[in-house]
């Protein structure tokens, strides 16, 4: 018969070691949480703080204090037994030698005797010593006649150490405090000793005394003076939360009614209460939030009037306009029937109108992004053609002043949910900047996508952006050179609108620039209307820039869009090691 062997039963060890694993981990995630917490209350609380080095530092002052009035009275105490101790070590002595100069020798009868009346006489008469002080008399030189005498009865060799034995011994009188044991529980003694010169040779006198009351006395006002220093210390503590108190809640009340502020309550206002520097401070704040508020207002107005006016004005030009341009196309068809003078007066005339009609439009869209007007009519929309069709319509701008359009597309749809009119123009604005300032060289327009945004870069190599201009650039009316003649008469709104556009989607516009080396624009834009922004599928400083070592990154102005993310960022240069990628993803 064959037998199995059973398995052994499962061990509890490593039960037991996942057990203290676990506790271990709760107790360390319980202390990181309270750190978390103490770290945060002192990084934001004036009173915490202002408590906290109030507590260490009149800690730190008291418990200086006490230790040094503990150890004055600890030495006072001392000072007080010694002194006792040596008058009746001084009297004993000469108590002694009037009785043992009765004796010339010292194996005479009477003399044992004589020692054992002094030792009770010195002792107070009381062979119980119930006070704890010991006397004893010996003679180490006449040890084989005199008997060593203690009042009580009990050992004191390994109390009195072999230094002040043999200090008495030559004479002196000597003193030293040990712990020992004489009969009873280790206790701290006083020990004195002092020579006894008799005629027939020297006796030592020894006085033992207990410093178990003085050590207790001490440490009773060790226990007063900590108490009291502790009791010191929190009302310090105290007076200090309060007095901080006192200061920090109209700074607290201060930066909730500045809070508010900025959240568009311009009616709030602080409680002026006395007299003092705190008052003073909240009607100065109040002052100012008036003065603010006014301000405000004023310029909510001004900025009201201003978008209407333009809006009006759009408006009211349209009708003569469109009457002008009517007189205007006849006289222009019909230019081959005048003379030269006259047919070129009607080319320019044709020309302005055509300028100024893109001039209202750019206005009266302008007025719709300032009143929020402005409505995104987004659908899914290849961008490929568009940006097709962008690179046909400027063409022939590209062919007059020698800029060679070159695209970077790739072969397959590029679907995403925009809003193509407001798109094109966008392309259009960034594309006709580039050809403009291209200064004759190549300009490359690259579309990519990822799963969640498309991009679309528009790099030319002309004259760049200096430091600082990356600010402007999207400023209405802005020009980099006023001087410059432009090929296309535009009317400085067009990367203003862009902008907005870019805003409008949830989208980013940026900006990167260098002097010499040409200006690279991206726009990118969520593929789903409503999507959040983190990342670019294209970089925004391009792989050719070269820029000095140390150069700013960022600048120039973020705008929010309507899905929260970054809307618009101008870049300003980039250093080398930064050229790689700056699609980082925006807070």
């Amino acid at each position: 018969m064959v037998t199995t062997p059973l398995p052994d039963p499962p061990t509890a060890a490593p039960r037991r070691l996942h057990a203290v694993r676990a506790l271990w981990l709760a107790l360390t995630g319980r202390i990181a949480r309270l750190v978390a917490a103490v770290h945060q209350a002192w990084r934001r609380s004036l009173q915490v703080r202002v408590v906290t080095i109030t507590l260490v530092a009149s800690s730190l002052l008291v418990g200086g204090f006490a230790y040094l009035i503990a150890d004055k009275i600890t030495s006072i105490l001392l000072e007080n037994a010694e002194t006792d101790v040596r008058l009746r070590l001084s009297n004993g002595s000469e108590y002694a030698a009037k009785q043992f100069n009765l004796y010339s020798q010292p194996q005479e009868a009477q003399l044992q005797n004589t020692i054992d009346g002094t030792v009770n006489y010195l002792a107070g008469g009381d062979p119980t010593q119930t006070s704890g002080v010991v006397v004893a008399i010996t003679a180490d030189n006449f040890a084989e006649f005199i008997e060593p005498r203690t009042t009580p009865d009990v050992p004191v060799g390994a109390v009195i150490g072999d230094e002040l034995r043999a200090a008495v011994a030559s004479g002196k009188v000597a003193h030293q405090i040990r712990t020992g044991s004489l009969g009873g529980e280790r206790t701290k003694y006083l020990v004195y000793g002092s020579p006894v010169p008799t005629k027939f040779g020297q006796v030592e006198l020894y006085y033992l005394v207990p410093l178990a009351r003085q050590d207790a006395t001490a440490a009773d006002a060790r226990a007063t003076v900590v108490a009291t220093g502790v009791a010191l210390v929190l009302l310090l503590g105290l007076l200090a939360a309060l007095v901080t108190r006192l200061v920090v809640t109209p700074v607290r009340v201060a930066a909730r009614t500045a809070q508010r502020l900025s959240a568009g309550l311009l009616d709030q206002r602080m409680v002026v209460s006395g007299e003092d520097d705190l008052a003073l401070l909240a009607a100065s704040f109040n002052q100012m939030a008036t003065n603010l508020q006014r301000q405000i207002l004023r310029l909510e107005e001004m900025s009201r009037l201003q978008r209407r006016f333009t809006s009006d004005v759009s408006h009211e030009l349209r009708t003569p306009l469109t009457t002008v341009r009517m007189a205007a196309d006849l006289i222009f068809a019909e230019r081959d029937e005048f003379d030269p003078a006259v047919a070129r007066s009607a080319e320019l005339l044709q020309a302005e109108l055509d300028r100024f009609e893109e001039l209202l439009t750019d206005l009266l869209e302008i007025s719709r992004f300032d009143a929020g007007f402005a409505v995104l009519d987004s659908e899914p929309t290849d961008l490929v053609p568009v940006v097709h069709r962008v690179t046909e319509r400027l063409a022939g701008l590209a062919e007059r002043v020698g800029v060679t359009i070159e695209l970077d597309v790739p072969a397959t749809p590029v679907i995403a949910e925009v809003d193509p009119r407001r798109v094109e123009r966008v392309l259009r604005n960034l594309v006709g900047n580039a050809v403009e300032h291209g200064e004759a060289k190549p300009v490359r327009i690259t579309l990519g996508q990822d799963q969640s945004a498309v991009a679309i870069t528009v790099r030319d190599h002309g004259v760049g952006l200096k430091p600082g201009e990356e600010k402007l650039v999207f400023n209405r009316f802005w020009r980099a050179d006023p001087s410059r003649a432009r090929q296309t008469g535009g009317t400085g709104l067009g990367l203003s609108i862009s902008l907005e556009d870019a805003r409008l989607h949830g989208g980013w516009l940026e900006a990167w620039g260098a002097p010499g080396q040409g200006a690279q624009f991206r726009l990118t834009l969520p593929a789903r209307a409503g999507d959040r922004l983190t990342t670019s599928p294209l970089r925004l400083v391009p792989a050719d820039a070269t820029v000095p070592f140390g150069g700013p990154r960022n600048g120039g102005l973020p705008a929010i869009g309507p899905a929260g993310g970054v809307a618009a960022l101008t870049a300003a240069p980039a250093d080398s090691a930064g050229s790689a990628e700056h699609a980082e993803a925006r807070p």
